[in-house]
């Protein structure tokens, strides 16, 4: 009977210590959560960059600067001579853009090409004033492909919910559009330090209880915290092999895996 007595206080702690570290991670993971719901912009503050927000564009007629003679050379290099007008890249010619048009459909615009750029029309015959028909639409409405945007490499990619940054975005030489070409627009970080998430799946599996894991994702804290405590007695490395497979535990410094 005195056996029995003595060794329930040792169950009955060694429990004890496996359910405090399962909550200590369960609450973890909410500060986590809440920690990036506080630090993302709300819905409410998103701007409004929707295709559907403005079926008709209105405005006054706004000219394209014309250019002056100190900076032809600096577009000339790039103007291909010879080719067709409707062709040219944006900074060869100047057009009078009016936003008197329907979004999403298509609109002529009259263009007169740069100095020292010869273009021809398609009947091949050399001019300087021509049309062009593009579709109605300002440059942050175009396309994911059809223009270029900075990478940010200090926001974090893996977080609840995903992060925003601003971007600074360029369109394409051959298109088209209403608006400034050089625009800003709000992204989810998107960007990768080389962590493979593979690596780390077969490590947490393996090597988790000694926290190989996470020291190879650059959370050398976190690695030190298991493999003092021989992954948690277990449970803080079948957490871990969860959080990883499902892809909520990411490298340290933010970046996506490849």
């Amino acid at each position: 009977m005195a056996t029995v007595s003595q060794i329930w206080p040792f169950e009955r702690r060694r429990y004890l210590k496996a359910h405090g570290i399962t909550t200590l991670f369960i609450l973890d993971l909410c500060l986590r959560c809440v920690n990036g719901y506080l630090s993302s912009p709300h819905v409410g503050q998103e701007p409004p960059y929707s295709r559907d927000a403005q079926p008709v564009i209105t405005s006054r007629v706004v000219p394209s600067p014309s250019a002056s003679p100190t900076d032809s050379d600096g577009y000339a290099a790039n103007c291909p001579s010879g080719g067709q007008c409707n062709r040219l890249p944006a900074d060869c010619f100047n057009c009078s853009y009016h936003h008197n048009c329907s979004y999403g459909k298509p609109a002529s615009f009259s263009c007169k090409a740069k100095r020292g750029v010869h273009c021809t029309v398609e009947s091949g015959k050399q001019q300087t004033n021509f049309s062009l028909s593009i579709t109605c639409q300002f440059c942050w409405q175009l396309d994911l492909s059809q223009y270029r945007c900075s990478n940010s490499t200090s926001c974090m990619t893996v977080a609840c919910p995903r992060k925003r940054y601003n971007a600074t975005c360029k369109v394409l030489d051959h298109v088209h559009c209403l608006g400034k070409r050089v625009f800003q627009k709000r992204l989810y970080c998107n960007w990768t330090g080389g962590y493979k998430w593979s690596t780390a799946l077969a490590l947490s599996i393996t090597l988790g209880g000694f926290g190989a894991d996470r020291f190879y994702l650059g959370q050398w804290r976190e690695g030190l915290g298991k493999l003092f405590s021989f992954g948690g007695l277990g449970i803080w490395t079948l957490i871990d092999v969860l959080l990883i497979g499902a892809g909520y535990v990411g490298p340290a410094d933010g970046s996506l895996y490849i």
